[in-house]
């Protein structure tokens, strides 16, 4: 098997490349910075440009589009944020049909679900409406997905949405809830949180990866959730994180009773792909601990 994956030096596309070369499978990338990490082949190419149709390899089995503007760059730069999220996700996709690409794989977010009502269990057929996203990268992930719906439908192409849910994990960049609450008990003498039960599905990268490689060859259009299998609040994160370092940190409450919380079902991706999340939260944490 042999995929090309865009944004191959970011937080999920390292652990994505690291279990794909174990399992024998032949990776090329791109991403925007100098060198790689890994042993396979690289390119520094902005996906925005048409050199990207130069280097994606003809007839690969998975074209996985993981390169994106995050929450917080698209804030302070909404134009960047349309121009690489949409724009560079339709390059990406007419570059993967000129290269005859079995399969188009993107990373879209539960983000795109919008608000939730106190309760709401939302799956891939709860309606989204994009007039109602209150975030420009949320946004941009629901306009991209369109965009390769209309694609497939004219390229047939086989097309895999994932939508994420907050991935946590090791990484040098910008932290989840999960990293950052792990790093303040490991550092802090005070934390700080509106409401202790404030909960997501959190999933680790591992098994976000895991997904990716289950969605390898799924033929058709498909909309996939990869999420957490159970409501982790910042209470239990922050209990977790103090009993594997040892620290106990005073904990205030500002607005405990402004809770939020949002549960997205995993029941498609267990069906289609025969997947499950498998990494616990005292497991993930523990791979948080710096040795």
């Amino acid at each position: 098997m042999r995929i090309f994956v865009t944004g191959s030096e970011s937080f999920i596309g390292r652990e994505l490349i690291r279990k794909c070369l174990l399992r024998g499978i032949e990776v090329s990338g791109c991403d925007l910075v100098s060198q790689k990490s890994q042993n396979y082949d690289f390119r520094s190419v902005d996906i925005r440009s048409r050199e990207l149709r130069n280097i994606i390899p003809e007839n690969i089995d998975a074209l996985v589009h993981l390169a994106a503007i995050i929450t917080r760059d698209c804030e302070a730069n909404p134009t960047l944020c349309y121009d690489v999220n949409l724009s560079g996700t339709v390059n990406v996709a007419d570059s993967a049909r000129e290269r005859n690409a079995k399969q188009i794989i993107f990373a879209s977010t539960e983000w795109v679900y919008g608000q939730f009502k106190p309760g709401e269990i939302k799956n891939e057929d709860s309606l989204i409406d994009p007039t109602r996203l209150d975030t420009d990268y949320a946004l941009s992930k629901i306009l991209s997905e369109f965009t390769l719906r209309e694609r497939h439908n004219i390229t047939f192409i086989p097309t895999t949405i994932l939508r994420f849910g907050i991935i946590y994990g090791p990484r040098t960049g910008p932290a989840s809830a999960v990293d950052s609450l792990f790093a303040q008990v490991s550092a802090e003498d005070e934390i700080k949180v509106n409401s202790l039960m404030t909960g997501r599905h959190f999933i680790h990268v591992s098994d976000i990866c895991e997904g990716i490689i289950k969605s390898f060859g799924l033929p058709g259009l498909n909309i996939i959730n990869l999420e957490g299998d159970r409501m982790i609040t910042l209470g239990e994160v922050i209990e977790t994180s103090k009993k594997l370092l040892g620290k106990n940190p005073r904990v205030i409450e500002t607005n405990p009773s402004n809770i939020s919380e949002r549960r997205v079902s995993n029941s498609r991706a267990k069906k289609i792909l025969g997947w499950r999340p498998e990494i616990d939260l005292e497991t993930g944490l523990k791979a948080l601990i710096k040795q």
